[in-house]
């Protein structure tokens, strides 16, 4: 491995902690914020970052006129609604679970290409489908016997379906443009559909000083969880495999559990625990690649 990839390689853990401490961030900025105001601020924010790197690199912002309607559709599914939602389930939820449902993304994406995209479903997969289906009845049954399942965490799974959705419109009507590119019209798209909710549902906000605690949470989602985030990612996916990018998703729910526990007090039931080992054991099942038989053959 050469030794930029090496240091590249040092980013993908830095990920997974970035956007795992969102969890708790973003829950600490909604005491103080309203939720369509947050996002509306987040998204845009994100967005504008990812055009200025895009021009700093020479890429063209430009999508075809025909391709749009698709690109609308994929933003508001996979960043607008996606974001939305999760800032209501963390107002209605311990973000704990939250994180946990959330990451059921790759699971529904799997069944929804199957369905509507043809795609097969070979062993691989299956076993990523059983694990998460156990991960599901770990985390709800209990709540179900108890009566503890809440709207915020139909949020949550509604948030992964929308992501899921969002995935399947991209990879059924794609866009040639590049993915910096798509990613930065996705989330100001997200920014302008939180704005027109904002307006809507909350009115312009006042401006005013925030506790400490709120503005360092705030500043860290904004500038850390999205802008560098976001940076890093397209960093990561343009100079190492998919593979291995992905392993820093898989840190998020993980991270995100535990610092909940630290930073908010929050203290997840055994079910829950197990729920998200079942939970990531799925999405890593199905997210990094199987090696090609002829690597596993020549390992012989």
């Amino acid at each position: 491995m050469s030794s930029t990839n090496a240091r590249t390689l040092l980013l993908v853990p830095l990920l997974g902690l970035l956007w795992g401490f969102n969890w708790p961030a973003v829950r600490i900025s909604l005491s103080e914020i309203a939720p369509w105001t947050l996002r509306a601020g987040g998204m845009t924010f994100a967005g504008l970052t990812l055009v200025v790197v895009a021009l700093l690199r020479g890429q063209s912002l430009r999508v075809r006129r025909p391709e749009w309607p698709r690109l609308l559709l994929a933003g508001f599914l996979s960043i607008a609604a996606f974001n939305v939602l999760l800032a209501f389930a963390q107002l209605m939820a311990p973000t704990s679970r939250a994180a946990i449902l959330t990451f059921t993304m790759p699971i529904w994406a799997t069944l929804l290409a199957r369905l509507w995209l043809g795609e097969a479903l070979d062993r691989r997969k299956l076993l990523g489908l059983a694990l998460g289906i156990a991960g599901l009845a770990s985390l709800g049954l209990p709540l179900i016997r108890a009566g503890g399942l809440t709207l915020g965490l139909l949020f949550a799974l509604i948030a992964a379906l929308s992501w899921a959705l969002g995935t399947i419109v991209t990879k059924r009507w794609p866009v040639s443009a590049p993915a910096l590119t798509v990613a930065a019209w996705q989330l100001l798209i997200g920014g302008a559909v939180a704005a027109l909710g904002m307006c809507f549902f909350e009115g312009l906000p006042a401006p005013r000083m925030l506790a400490p605690r709120t503005f360092a949470a705030l500043s860290f989602h904004i500038l850390g969880a999205q802008a560098l985030a976001y940076f890093l990612w397209f960093t990561v996916i343009a100079r190492l495999p998919a593979g291995i990018a992905s392993i820093g998703t898989l840190m998020v729910p993980a991270v995100g559990v535990l610092g909940s526990v630290v930073l908010l007090g929050e203290r997840p039931s055994p079910s829950d625990w197990l729920g998200l080992v079942l939970v990531v054991a799925a999405s890593g099942t199905i997210l990094l690649p199987a090696r090609p038989l002829a690597r596993l053959e020549a390992a012989r």
